[in-house]
């Protein structure tokens, strides 16, 4: 008998509901949130998709509730949700996923979990932070861990790797690209402040050990080499999106071919 494969637990799932909760209660704004919505409103005004039931993850959602809100009878939005088992919803025309799937451990489950509550034609956008993000914020970091450096930022995906986790889950037509948003701040902690907001920080399994004060100072003198001209510092998102819809293509292929069997079967024998 064949043992399954384990899937290495890299992301605490009771560190990302956390930080979920955080973000919620704190004041601070929603920008990333609202560029995706924006990105992905675009895409279904080109694409001309009818989305008549429609699932909706992230941290916020709003701008697009309201943008489906003349063409879809049944939206569901949701903060969190346990993606690495099956959605509790089936038949959706529509699922979207903001900064989500980049935090689960089991990536290549979640993408068949989503593609299991489609309805046939249904379609899949998820946008996650992806290859080449935080690139400042990373040498920030390992200058304050100084000869220790510790796991700080999440492993980040890219578009080939984004593309055959699409084909692995049996998605249709699958497209994956990538935009840059640049973001200037004038501290380290307004970086680290905006992240927080919009529940972006770190849900590793292993917490990465305090700097302390040593490694703040480190942190900063880092932070004040990176500055610019007008003494700010850029920080890059690189937003990954993966798109791919739920065709009949195989089962089609599967009832034609029992349609034959059946009306040929002695011939084909």
């Amino acid at each position: 008998m064949m043992s399954q494969t384990q899937v290495p637990t890299i992301f605490s799932r009771a560190r990302r509901e956390q930080r979920e909760q955080r973000a919620s209660v704190r004041i601070g704004t929603s920008w990333l949130y609202d560029a995706m919505q924006e990105d992905i409103g675009e895409r279904l005004d080109f694409m001309r998709h009818e989305a008549k039931s429609a699932l909706l993850v992230g941290h916020e959602t709003s701008l697009l509730e309201t943008a489906l809100a003349a063409s879809a009878s049944n939206i569901c939005s949701a903060r969190t949700l346990d993606e690495e088992e099956p959605l509790p919803f089936s038949e959706l025309n529509l699922l979207v996923s903001l900064a989500r799937l980049d935090s689960v451990n089991d990536l290549p489950g979640a993408l068949i979990h989503a593609r299991n509550a489609l309805a046939h034609g249904g379609l899949m956008i998820a946008q996650i932070i992806g290859a080449g993000s935080l690139t400042s914020l990373r040498e920030i970091m390992l200058a304050a861990d100084g000869d220790r450096p510790a796991a700080r930022i999440h492993p980040q995906i890219d578009d080939r790797a984004g593309t055959a986790l699409l084909q692995r889950a049996g998605f249709s037509k699958q497209v994956v690209d990538t935009h840059k948003l640049t973001v200037r701040y004038k501290s380290v902690t307004t970086l680290i402040d905006d992240l927080r907001d919009q529940a972006l920080t770190s849900v590793l399994v292993s917490p990465a050990p305090y700097l302390g004060k040593s490694g703040l100072a480190r942190a900063q003198a880092k932070f004040d080499e990176l500055r610019e001209d007008d003494g700010k510092v850029s920080e890059t998102f690189q937003i990954l999106t993966l798109t791919g819809w739920r065709y009949a293509f195989s089962d089609d292929c599967a009832a034609a071919s029992r349609a034959i069997g059946t009306r040929y079967g002695d011939a084909l024998t």
